[in-house]
C-alpha cells in the first residue's frame, strides 16, 4: 500500500462512521424489530445475505464508533434475525426478503401460503447468528429459537434438496442473490444447483453445528456437521471440473426419457450435467474451506488471468470471454455479467487469505480500496457496482452495504501479517 491507499482508506472509514446511522432502521409496519438495510434504493428493506455482510463489516470495525452508536449497532443486527424469524410461517419457510409495502405480510410469505413455492432465506441465518453471537460472547439470545432454526433446514431439505445428487437447487431465479446468473437466470424451474446456493449451505450447515454446541446438542450438531461433509463430498463429485479446473454450477434436470421402444439400452447413469459458464461463484468454494490445495491453486489463476477474471478493481463476476459478458445498467435483475462487486472481491481475497496466498490477498485489496477511493473522491458516496475496466460507478449511489468489506479486508490482511511476526 502507498500514501494514496492510506488516504483512501481514511476516506473510506470516515464515510461509513458519518453514514452508518443512515442504515439502521426502526420498526415499521410488520417489520417489528430494528434493522439494517444496504442503503440506496433499498431503504426500508431486511434482506438475507446482505445483512448478512453488513454485520460483518460492521461488528469488524465497531471501535470506529461512540459507545453508543455500538450498542445501536448490535440492537439493529440482533433485530434483522429477529425479524426473519418472526415471519417464519409454520413449515419452516423463511422468506429472502420482508419489504414494508401495501401488503400485510411480507410478498413471497404470502406467495408461499397460497401454494407458489419461492426461494427462500438464503443460507446466511446461522452465519450471522455465529457472528453476532461470537462478538458478544454470548449464544443465549438464540437459545429459544433452536426448534425454528431445525424448521428452517427442514424446509430446505424437504423442498431445495436433489437426492438423487446430494445437493440443493434453487426454485427459480427470483432473488437469488446474483440475480442473473446465466446458470440459473431463465432456467426452468428446480434445475439447477447453483455452486453459490451449495457452497454457502456448507458454511451454513456449521455455523448450525456450532450454535447447537452452544447449547450441549452434541449429537444433533454432529448431524449437522454430517450434512456438511457430505454436501462437501457432493459438491466435489459433481461441481468441480478435472479438465477446466473449476467449480461450475450443475443441471440436476437429469434422467433417461424413454419413448416406446427407444432407449433401452444404456440409460442415463451421471446425476449432473455441468453448466460450463465461468462466473464469480465458482471460487466461494475457497472462502467456504473446502477446496483442497491444487484446487485453490487452480483457482488463484484463474482470478488473475487478465483475459477472463481479473480486472485492475477486482474481479469481473463473468469472465470476459463469455458471450453473455454485459456492463448494462439494470436492476431488478440487478447485473452479475460482469460488473465489480465488492463482495465477490470479499470472497476471493479471504480465500487467498485462507490458503496461504497472501501476496495475491493484498493485490485485491489495494485494488478495492482504490475504486472505492476512486468513487468517495470524485462523487462523494459509494455505489453498488461498477465498471471493471474504468472502475466507473454503473448505478445506486448510496448504497453501502458489503462495500464496507474493503476494510475487513485491512484488518484482516493486518492480522495475518501480525501473526507471522
Amino acid at each position: 500500500m502507498d500514501e494514496r491507499d492510506r488516504i483512501y482508506t481514511g476516506k473510506l472509514k470516515e464515510y461509513i462512521v458519518n453514514n452508518v446511522a443512515s442504515l439502521l432502521k426502526e420498526p415499521r409496519s410488520f417489520i417489528r424489530y430494528p434493522y439494517i438495510d444496504p442503503g440506496s434504493v433499498y431503504d426500508g428493506n431486511v434482506w438475507d445475505w446482505d445483512t448478512y455482510w453488513s454485520v460483518y463489516g460492521l461488528l469488524g470495525m465497531m471501535d470506529a464508533f461512540s459507545k453508543e452508536m455500538q450498542g445501536k449497532i448490535l440492537e439493529h443486527a440482533q433485530g434483522n434475525v429477529w425479524n426473519f424469524l418472526d415471519h417464519q410461517l409454520p413449515d419452516g419457510y423463511i422468506p429472502m426478503m420482508i419489504e414494508v409495502a401495501k401488503w400485510p405480510e411480507p410478498y413471497l410469505n404470502m406467495r408461499h401460503k397460497e401454494g407458489v413455492l419461492m426461494n427462500m432465506h438464503k443460507p446466511f441465518l446461522c452465519g450471522q447468528i455465529c457472528i453476532i453471537s461470537d462478538y458478544m460472547g454470548d449464544y443465549e439470545w438464540i437459545r429459544n429459537h433452536l426448534e425454528q432454526l431445525e424448521k428452517y433446514f427442514s424446509c430446505y431439505d424437504r423442498n431445495y434438496y436433489f437426492e438423487n445428487c446430494g445437493l440443493y437447487v434453487w426454485c427459480d431465479d427470483i432473488m437469488i442473490g446474483m440475480d442473473n446468473d446465466p446458470a440459473s437466470f431463465g432456467r426452468p424451474k428446480f434445475s439447477t444447483a447453483n455452486i453459490y446456493l451449495n457452497s454457502f449451505m456448507v458454511r451454513e450447515l456449521q455455523c448450525m453445528a456450532k450454535i447447537l454446541r452452544q447449547f450441549g446438542r452434541a449429537e444433533r450438531a454432529d448431524d449437522y456437521e454430517k450434512k456438511s461433509c457430505n454436501l462437501v463430498t457432493a459438491i466435489q463429485a459433481e461441481c468441480w471440473d478435472r479438465c477446466d479446473q473449476f467449480f461450475y454450477s450443475v443441471d440436476v434436470d437429469i434422467k433417461t426419457r424413454k419413448y416406446d421402444w427407444f432407449h433401452q439400452g444404456l440409460g442415463v447413469f451421471w446425476k449432473t450435467l455441468p453448466i460450463k459458464i465461468r462466473t464469480w461463484s465458482g471460487f466461494i468454494p475457497m472462502w467456504a474451506g473446502f477446496c483442497d490445495q491444487e484446487q485453490a491453486a487452480s483457482l488463484v489463476r484463474h482470478w488473475k488471468d487478465e483475459t477472463t477474471f481479473s480486472s485492475p478493481f477486482g474481479i469481473v463476476t463473468l469472465a470476459k470471454d463469455e458471450k453473455m459478458f454485459d456492463l448494462s445498467v439494470t436492476s431488478n435483475p440487478s447485473n452479475w455479467l460482469g460488473p465489480i462487486w465488492i463482495v465477490a472481491n470479499y470472497i476471493v481475497f479471504r480465500g487467498c487469505l485462507d490458503y496461504g496466498y497472501t501476496d495475491d490477498a493484498e493485490e485485491m485489496c489495494v485494488r478495492t480500496l482504490r475504486l472505492l477511493g476512486m468513487d468517495l473522491e470524485k462523487n462523494g458516496c459509494l455505489h453498488e457496482y461498477y465498471n471493471p475496466f474504468d472502475g466507473s460507478p454503473i448505478m445506486n449511489g448510496g448504497f453501502i452495504n458489503w462495500n464496507m468489506l474493503a476494510l475487513s479486508m485491512l484488518r484482516e490482511l493486518e492480522a495475518v501479517s501480525k501473526t507471522k511476526a
